[in-house]
C-alpha cells in the first residue's frame, strides 16, 4: 500500500494479482457484487493479464432495483428503515448473489456510501459494508473509509481485493 491516505490504483492491481494467485492455488473462481465501488473491483481483477482463468465476472449493481432484481437482495432487506442497501444483510445477500448468478466458488460485495453526499444517521460517508461469499458460508463486514471520494473507492477496492484471496484460502483450507 502507499505510505500515505488510500492505496494508490497499482497498489489495487497488486492486491488483485494477489487475489487471482490465492484463488488459482487454491483452485476456485471468483466474481464479484459491486456498487458504490462501480465496477472498480472487477476492473482491477481484470486489469492483470491472465485473470480470466479464474475470474468469472462481475455485477455493478448501483441502482437499488438491480441489488434485488439481479442478485436477489430481498425486499424486506432493502426497504427496512436502519438496514437499507447499506447494510451488513444487504452486502451478504449481494455476496451470495453473485456466487449464484456468476457461478463462481468465492465472491465478494461492496455496498457504501462513497460521498460526497448521502450520509444518514449512524452511516457516514466513507462506510461501506462487504459480504463474503464462500463455500463454507457468508459473512459481513464493515469499513469507515477516510476521504474523498475516489479514496474512498480505492480503499474499498483493496480491501475487497484482500477478502477475496482470504476467501480463497479460506475455501482450499476446506478442501472447497
Amino acid at each position: 500500500m502507499s505510505g500515505v491516505g488510500a492505496p494508490s490504483w497499482d497498489d489495487c492491481v497488486l492486491g488483485a494479482a494477489s487475489a487471482l494467485d490465492a484463488a488459482r492455488a487454491s483452485g476456485v473462481t471468483l466474481g464479484c457484487a459491486e456498487s458504490c465501488t462501480g465496477g472498480l473491483v472487477a476492473g482491477a481483477l481484470t486489469a492483470v493479464a491472465g485473470s480470466s482463468d479464474v475470474m468469472r465476472g462481475g455485477v455493478v449493481s448501483y441502482a437499488v432495483p438491480v441489488k434485488h432484481e439481479v442478485l436477489g437482495v430481498s425486499s424486506e432487506v432493502l426497504d427496512e428503515p436502519g438496514v437499507g442497501a447499506v447494510s451488513g444483510e444487504c452486502a451478504t445477500q449481494m455476496a451470495e448473489g453473485a456466487r449464484r448468478v456468476l457461478g463462481c466458488d468465492v465472491a465478494v460485495s461492496v455496498t457504501g456510501i462513497a460521498g460526497p453526499g448521502g450520509a444518514e444517521p449512524g452511516k457516514p460517508v466513507g462506510t461501506v459494508w462487504m459480504g463474503l461469499a464462500t463455500p463454507l458460508g457468508t459473512r459481513a463486514e464493515r469499513f469507515v473509509f477516510p476521504g474523498a471520494r475516489d479514496e474512498v473507492r480505492r480503499g474499498a477496492v483493496a480491501a475487497a481485493l484482500a477478502l477475496l484471496r482470504e476467501g480463497s484460502m479460506e475455501a482450499a483450507r476446506a478442501g472447497r
